[in-house]
């Protein structure tokens, strides 16, 4: 396959950085919001066909240079047995860990029930444009467990989620290798059926200390990493939140770290181990200004694109509810028509 995206990953020199987005399938796409209209999240995500279908949609729509599957990070815990449902109002657990006495007992892993991504998987290959590689991703066990700690009532702070993890330490250890094992196993399932990059998305990395991160989340991260790139696949760690903590990101972490909005693009080169490609990292927000505007900001970017080649030109997370199509467009079509090199 002849693509930008997998040759910057694999560190090739290529005469632009490839462009995708975070959340590029859904929100703000029409062609999305109009399939939603007639079927729930969790329709689009179970039938092969429809995630295909919008699996691709930004690859028409904007002209990416890689889809990403569409999925949901959430997806482990309902795989756990956590009692979980996808409704029209976001994904619901019927009782969080933080209600449960013996949580780890109530985990029941039954890896069977992620079986229909793997059909979503083999649908995207066979209908893919050509030259259009697929990104596998799943969530990053902080992330994952903030959720199932807390449940989803309030998803802005997770402050019930973290003083639980101080206070239950040992039990939150036990939980975070159950939920490393049931991850394992779905990474290794995206790549046998083909999947040609990797990324995880710790969005939630900003919740707890660094140093927190470091004793508990970063082994299992590496676990996840070396299972991915054992294989031969690029792995990309999404770490929302960390700020200087991107320090502790090298080699043995990751092939590409995506960085957020909150360091400049320039200073993570300078933090970050220069073995390791950067991904992102322009602020979401500033899809809703006018285009003049958002040139402006571009050109930060066109400037350390030229001084760096490995990297991949992003958001510095998902974009947002309400964001126009035709400024998402304007980004994919500005940053493949620079002259970068």
């Amino acid at each position: 396959m002849t693509s930008v995206f997998l040759d910057t990953l694999h560190f090739k020199e290529t005469s632009r950085p490839p462009v995708w987005f975070m959340r590029q399938a859904g929100r703000v796409l029409p062609s999305y919001l109009k399939l939603k209209e007639k079927h729930t999240f969790w329709e689009m995500m179970r039938d092969p066909k429809l995630a295909a279908e919008v699996t691709l949609l930004p690859v028409y729509d904007l002209g990416v240079d890689a889809a990403i599957l569409f999925s949901d990070i959430l997806v482990i815990p309902y795989a756990m047995g956590m009692g979980l449902d996808f409704t029209d109002n976001g994904p619901v657990f019927e009782k969080p860990i933080k209600m449960m006495t013996d949580p780890v007992k109530n985990m029941s892993p039954d890896p069977e029930k992620l079986n229909y991504i793997y059909k979503v998987i083999d649908e995207i290959l066979v209908t893919r444009p050509e030259n259009t590689p697929l990104i596998g991703f799943c969530g990053a066990p902080l992330t994952v467990l903030s959720f199932m700690i807390q449940g989803l009532g309030s998803r802005s702070d997770f402050s019930d989620a973290v003083k639980w993890m101080f206070a239950n330490r040992e039990t939150l250890q036990q939980l975070i290798d159950v939920v490393t094992e049931m991850t394992l196993v779905y990474v290794k399932n995206q790549i046998k059926h083909g999947i040609e990059a990797f990324q995880l998305f710790e969005t939630n990395a900003g919740l707890i200390p660094n140093e927190f991160y470091k004793e508990f989340f970063l082994p299992s991260v590496k676990k996840i990493a070396s299972a991915v790139r054992s294989e031969g696949i690029p792995f990309i760690f999404f770490p929302k939140g960390l700020g200087n903590g991107i320090t502790m990101v090298d080699f043995d972490v990751c092939d590409f770290l995506s960085v957020d909005w909150l360091t400049s693009i320039e200073d993570a080169r300078k933090l970050v181990d220069e073995k390791v490609g950067l991904q992102g990292n322009l602020d979401p927000r500033v899809l809703f200004a006018s285009k003049g505007a958002i040139e402006k900001e571009l050109k930060n970017f066109l400037t350390f694109g030229k001084k760096h080649q490995n990297w991949i030109f992003n958001l510095g997370h998902g974009f947002m509810p309400e964001t126009p199509f035709e400024n998402a467009r304007f980004i994919t079509d500005w940053a493949k028509n620079q002259n970068w090199r």
